[in-house]
């Protein structure tokens, strides 16, 4: 029988990681969340029962350094939906982690299989629900560098065209 995922702790979650990185989105110091998002790092890695009192640190940590291929949104979504938690085999294969982060994935896998699934299922949401979290900074070197991530690649989508749209008011011009 299937897990459930508690949608209200993850919206909550959701919630409280969002202020987090939003408090560090300055202007003013445009690398505090990265300088930030490390330093978590490597105090969750070292300790992971730190989650207890503050579970928000974990997604993050790992905000923006996540991937979700196309055809696994539609996974997350159901799974959403549905309060449905993934089994491991399931969620391993609809996520990509930064070659970077996989020991602190690994930890915290090791720590609490839940909390880390929870963790991912808020990076979703901030990733593609209403309020917007801030676009993540990536140094010069990450960009694009899908060989940084480990699991899904989006090579299939290679040669497609994105579909255009059709507006009546560009026949006005015609």
């Amino acid at each position: 029988m299937a897990k459930k995922l508690n949608i209200s702790r993850i919206n909550e979650l959701k919630n409280n990681a969002y202020d987090n990185i939003e408090s560090y989105d300055d202007p003013d110091t445009p690398k505090a969340l990265e300088q930030f998002t490390s330093q978590i790092k490597k105090v969750l890695q070292a300790d992971p029962k730190m989650l207890d009192s503050v579970p928000e640190y974990l997604p993050v940590a790992l905000y923006g350094r996540v991937k979700f291929p196309a055809d696994a949104k539609l996974k997350w979504a159901h799974w959403i939906n549905t309060a449905t938690q993934p089994e491991w085999n399931e969620f391993k294969v609809t996520i990509g982690f930064n070659n970077a982060d996989l020991p602190l994935v690994l930890a915290v896998r090791a720590y609490s299989e839940d909390l880390l699934i929870e963790s991912c299922a808020v990076l979703y949401l901030l990733e593609n629900q209403g309020k917007a979290a801030p676009a993540p900074k990536h140094n010069e070197d990450d960009e694009d560098d899908d060989n940084d991530y480990v699991g899904h690649s989006d090579d299939d989508d290679e040669g497609e065209e994105e579909d255009g749209y059709y507006d009546h008011y560009d026949d006005e011009d015609r």
